[in-house]
């Protein structure tokens, strides 16, 4: 319950109180930024480890895009909250979408997309 309670204050100006996303998340905007995008099945978020998630949550969307408007909750949100928040989008997905992401998190196939400490 704390996870979903954390997103509801946090995350639904922009991925949507029901986690579907800005529209048209895919296509660029004038100013080289994307729309944030779904966290639900249609979505590209089970598509990274946990590692990867809580990193982006922390340290915001600039860690990949440097036009991105995802702002970092490193100063805001504790990492207990952060986690939370994960664990309640993850519970939101399919089957086949949680074990993909379980096995990403298991290997970590995704992490050396991150910065260096």
């Amino acid at each position: 319950i704390q996870g979903r309670a954390v997103y509801g204050q946090f995350c639904p100006e922009c991925h949507g109180a029901n986690l579907e996303g800005q529209p048209n998340w895919r296509q660029r905007l004038l100013d080289g930024s994307l729309p944030a995008p779904p966290h639900d099945n249609s979505g590209h978020t089970w598509h990274h480890s946990d590692e990867v998630l809580l990193y982006i949550l922390a340290h915001g969307g600039t860690v990949f895009s440097s036009s991105s408007k995802m702002p970092a909750y490193k100063q805001t949100l504790t990492e207990a909250e952060m986690a939370a928040v994960l664990d309640f989008i993850k519970s939101t997905w399919g089957r086949q979408e949680r074990e993909y992401q379980w096995w990403m998190t298991a290997t970590r196939t995704d992490a050396g997309t991150l910065p260096l400490p």
